[in-house]
């Protein structure tokens, strides 16, 4: 797992520019001087300084970011919307404490199938091994193949959809994951394919996953 004490991710911001019109921007990441941001549909890492879609990030850390729109400047924090009619959002939210491997293991529902999973900002993407989809009960032989490199050297991942992906109370449907040939990962790894739709902060060996409704 990396990244994990820079990373905090947020939930769906809607920034006034005018009331009428106002850009839907949602942070998913946050980095010291560093925020991915995405902005009416548009996802992308942009540093202090630069824009997206009208949003300019002014300021930035692994707890907040200062984003500036027309002129007006806002500081975003977990949980935080601005709107013309503010509402304040439901928070549902997972605690996971982290293991004597310095591991954040978890129980998951796949498709509805019960799993051990561990929590990994670093992959991009859910990546499980054969015996893992043959337990969930999906079908991958069909996935689009590409070749993926392993401490066992180059194998073959196949991409394939999941249905649904729920860990405490907190689901995401329609989640891209892979599946590799092999052994590898001996662990469901729970990407950032999942993560990024969750509010995630970490204090004294505690994961935090919360999610907004």
């Amino acid at each position: 797992m990396s990244k994990l004490g820079l990373f905090a991710l947020l939930t769906v911001l809607f920034l006034p520019v005018s009331w009428a019109q106002s850009p839907a921007v949602e942070v998913n990441g946050l980095l010291k001087d560093a925020a991915i941001l995405k902005v009416n549909g548009q996802s992308k890492l942009i540093r202090v300084g630069e824009s997206l879609g009208g949003v300019t990030l002014v300021q930035a850390s692994s707890r907040s970011a200062t984003v500036e729109i027309d002129g007006e400047s806002f500081e975003l924090t977990m949980s935080t919307r601005i709107s013309s009619n503010y509402e304040v959002p439901d928070t549902r939210e997972v605690l996971i404490h982290r293991n004597e491997n310095m591991q954040y293991l978890t129980n998951a529902s796949l498709n509805g199938r019960k799993m051990t999973v561990l929590v990994d900002t670093g992959a991009t993407i859910i990546a499980m091994n054969q015996s893992h989809a043959t337990a969930i009960g999906l079908p991958f032989a069909a996935g689009e193949a590409s070749q993926v490199e392993t401490a066992s050297g180059m194998v073959t991942a196949r991409m394939v959809m999941l249905k649904s992906v729920d860990v405490g109370g907190i689901r995401v449907e329609n989640v891209m994951a892979s599946v590799l040939e092999g052994e590898f990962p001996t662990t469901i790894l729970l990407g950032m394919t999942y993560l990024r739709h969750v509010s995630m902060s970490e204090t004294g060996g505690v994961l935090s996953l919360s999610a907004v409704y």
